[in-house]
């Protein structure tokens, strides 16, 4: 099960096909999913804030 495997969905990617493995419903819907979310921004103009991992004092 590989790239050169017709019914694999790695191997649909590879072959640029469809079928059950690579639904092309599905994988219109998940981009349609992600691109709204990318373009939505909060509201209150707030940012992610990283977080910082302290490291234990050597003893």
């Amino acid at each position: 099960m590989g790239r050169g495997d017709k019914k694999s969905k790695k191997g649909k990617i590879t072959k640029g096909s469809y079928g059950n493995a690579r639904n092309r419903k599905a994988i219109k819907a998940k981009l349609k999913r992600t691109a709204s979310k990318k373009t939505a921004a909060p509201a209150d103009g707030a940012t992610k804030q990283k977080r910082t991992i302290k490291k234990k004092a050597e003893a």
